[in-house]
């Protein structure tokens, strides 16, 4: 079982602990978050500034091509020989390296000249020749430039065609075969990083240019895979996007587009290479965490402990304290609150002390006396007046009729019940009226009036208690008589000198009164019937004109060697006001 101030310490060691690392692991996720936005950042101005001048470059190249080739085509061709034509279009092979061949062609599709870098020239119309793809697409669209599918000679050098047509059907058309190794150059002079690259794709995913030479000579094999990555990075609207490359790596990627080829240019860099400073930064903070939380951890610890220890000494004291060591103190000497506190704690447990010693005081009182009457006993700090001494008391003495037949008729739970009603609606009039409750005997109750505690008029405080104590048993037993319970209340009173005093022995007392007052009261209560009260002639004497009372004559009473005049209450008398 864990120590009471385990969880204390645990609580101020977590908190101190909570208090230094939280900072520090909040200000580490800040920094990773917002180098990893910067990052993104960086990386779609990288990518797009690397695109963008990749898409322009080779927008220059074929542009100039097709300018070229629009100057071969401005003149008419004329009958005959035409060796203008000719002259030009070696010109342009001198001029543009990456033009293997040019052919021309009048107006109406006809072959005049194929100038070419690795075959034979030819010169001259050539009506039998077939008819050239390109100029057909020129023939058939509206546009004056085509440009030509990427397709590869000796399995390894990129080649297309483009073709341009003259502002007027007269001046025919100009084709020209393209080397692309130019555009296999710009791609592969693109570094992203170290392993990051960039590479071309026409409008169906087919490559026209990678790197990697072998992707490019699939064709169509990988078109599916490039196609689903330029729709992924079409999705992020300019800017850098997290997708996975053909081969299902995590990249970092961002395209541009040439739109008068319908080519895009891809620019790709490995996710863990393009994050590779986030990752170092966050080890960096992490690093910085751990050592935080380790000086954080032996910090908070010795603090706990300096904070747990002064209260654990509190916490021991309030236990010896709340076992009724009320002398135990507590010594802490740390000049802070937490000695303040231990200084009021050893004046609590004092005041504690002093609170028990009046509250047993008290409740030795309440044993014999009215609570009100025991708390003015203790108020005035004088407990004398519970030993012996002789006092005018007035005895009286209730009892149940007909209880002891009732009790063997029935189980003692019923029994019970109605001595729990019987006492709790008596109980609330003696405290009432202050009586001091001495014998508690069943159904039989003695209470003493004018002592251990002076009254005024004690007889006729005794007579209203007794009138009281017949109307509560009176509405008692009209519900025990619908339960038929046969069950009656008889009083008796008498009013003379008598002992009375503390009796017991240690932890056991009693008070308790003693004398003739006290006998004949027990014998009035005897004799009387259900509903009666029984008086001497001392309370009828000190009463007189205040009730109204029935003289019953001289009775024999047992123990007395002359007959006793008594009196009996009306039985519809009414008792006034209780003693405050």
């Amino acid at each position: 079982m864990p120590k009471p101030h385990r969880a204390l310490f645990v609580k101020y060691f977590f908190t101190l602990f909570i208090a230094v690392v939280l900072p520090l692991a909040l200000g580490a996720m800040g920094e990773a978050w917002f180098g990893y936005r910067e990052q993104r950042v960086h990386l779609t101005e990288l990518l797009r500034s690397e695109s963008r001048s990749a898409a322009d470059r080779i927008q220059t190249f074929t542009g100039g091509i097709r300018d070229q080739l629009g100057w071969l085509v401005q003149f008419p061709w004329t009958d005959g020989p035409d060796e203008q034509h000719t002259i030009d279009a070696q010109r342009l092979l001198r001029q543009v390296p990456a033009i293997s061949s040019v052919s021309l062609f009048d107006g109406a599709g006809v072959q005049h000249a194929m100038i070419s870098r690795l075959a034979i020239n030819r010169v001259g119309e050539d009506a039998n020749s077939l008819s050239d793809p390109a100029v057909d697409k020129l023939r058939e669209g509206g546009s004056k430039v085509w440009y030509g599918p990427v397709r590869y000679q000796r399995g390894s050098e990129p080649h297309m065609t483009i073709a341009v047509s003259g502002n007027r059907d007269a001046t025919g058309f100009a084709t020209a075969d393209v080397n692309l190794k130019l555009i296999w150059d710009v791609i592969t002079a693109i570094k992203i990083g170290e392993t990051g690259e960039a590479f071309v794709v026409d409008d169906s995913g087919r490559l026209v240019a990678h790197p990697d030479i072998s992707l490019v000579l699939r064709g169509d094999a990988t078109a599916e895979a490039f196609n689903r990555l330029r729709r992924d990075i079409a999705k992020s609207s300019d800017s850098a996007t997290e997708t996975k490359d053909i081969e299902g790596r995590p990249v970092v990627a961002l395209a541009a587009e040439i739109p008068s080829l319908n080519w895009t240019v891809v620019v790709q860099q490995p996710a863990a290479e393009a994050f590779a400073p986030i990752r170092a930064s966050l080890c960096r903070s992490l690093l910085l965490v751990a050592i935080g939380t380790s000086l954080a951890m032996v910090l908070a610890y010795w603090l706990a402990g300096r904070m747990s220890g002064p209260i654990r000494l509190l916490e021991d004291g309030a236990q010896r304290v709340g076992a009724g060591q009320f002398d135990h103190r507590v010594t802490i000497s740390t000049g802070d609150e937490i000695e303040r506190l231990a200084t009021r704690f050893n004046e609590m447990a004092r005041e504690l002390g002093l609170s028990k010693e009046k509250s047993d005081r008290i409740n030795r009182l309440k044993r014999f006396l009215a609570p009100q009457i025991a708390e003015l006993v203790e108020s005035a700090g004088d407990d004398t007046v519970l030993e012996g001494q002789r006092r005018e008391v007035v005895a009286v003495f209730v009892d149940l009729r007909d209880f002891t037949s009732f009790s063997n008729r029935n189980e003692p739970e019923v029994v019970m019940s109605v001595l729990d009603e019987y006492h709790a609606a008596v109980g609330t009039i003696i405290v009432q009226h202050g009586a001091t409750l001495t014998n508690f005997a069943g159904d039989g109750l003695m209470l003493l009036i004018n002592a251990p505690v002076s009254c005024p008029d004690p007889a006729l405080v005794a007579l209203n208690l007794a009138i009281e104590l017949r109307s509560a048993a009176q509405s008692l037993a009209a519900g025990w008589r619908k339960r038929s319970y046969g069950i009656g209340l008889g009083i008796g009173l008498a009013m003379g000198p008598a002992t009375v005093g503390r009796i017991g022995y240690e932890g056991q007392f009693a008070y308790t009164a003693i004398g003739n007052a006290v006998n004949l009261a027990a014998r009035l209560c005897s004799a009387a019937i259900d509903g009666q009260i029984l008086v001497d002639e001392v309370v009828a004497t000190a009463v007189d004109g205040q009730f109204s009372l029935q003289a019953l004559g001289a009775i024999t009473i047992k123990g007395y060697d002359q007959q006793v005049p008594i009196f009996a209450v009306a039985p519809d008398a009414v008792a006034g006001p209780a003693r405050p």
